[in-house]
């Protein structure tokens, strides 16, 4: 199982997110290996719920020198997340860049079964953001299972 998602999610719809992966991994049994990019917000979100779970996750990083687009408590988060990772792809990009983002989602769909999009619905901020890894997605027939609180907005 996939994940793609916002990074900035507003802290009263994480309890309704967390609720809400945690019931689609638990709905197979046993839980799925998981798949993402540890980004912040819904990838990281998602990856804790794995190992909860005790199902491996395998992290796809973007690029050599991804832990600079973090703050330092997420860079620490995402350095715990990754040390726990069962295996980590880190693609070819030298720096963080749309392009290394964009392949990360690509790469993330290529590799489940079913993605879980965090995702408000709105279009993407960026190249790479979730909306474009969602129409991939769906490009390639992926079923994509759409997290998001009625009436939240994102910041």
């Amino acid at each position: 199982m996939g994940i793609t998602g916002h990074q900035n999610i507003p802290a009263t719809a994480i309890p309704f997110i967390r609720s809400r992966i945690r019931a689609v991994l638990e709905a197979q049994q046993p839980p799925p290996a998981g798949v993402g990019s540890l980004a912040v917000g819904a990838d990281q979100l998602f990856a804790t719920i794995i190992g909860e779970l005790g199902a491996p996750f395998h992290a796809v990083v973007p690029c050599a020198g991804y832990e600079s687009t973090l703050s330092p408590p997420d860079a620490l988060r995402y350095h715990e997340l990754l040390a726990a990772a069962a295996s980590t792809e880190q693609l070819p990009f030298p720096a963080p860049s749309e392009e290394a983002f964009m392949a990360t989602g690509i790469r993330v769909v290529e590799r489940c079964s079913l993605l879980i999009a965090v995702w408000d619905g709105r279009p993407a901020g960026g190249l790479g953001g979730t909306a474009d890894v969602v129409h991939h997605a769906q490009t390639l027939g992926r079923p994509v299972h759409v997290i998001w609180p009625a009436g939240v907005r994102r910041g």
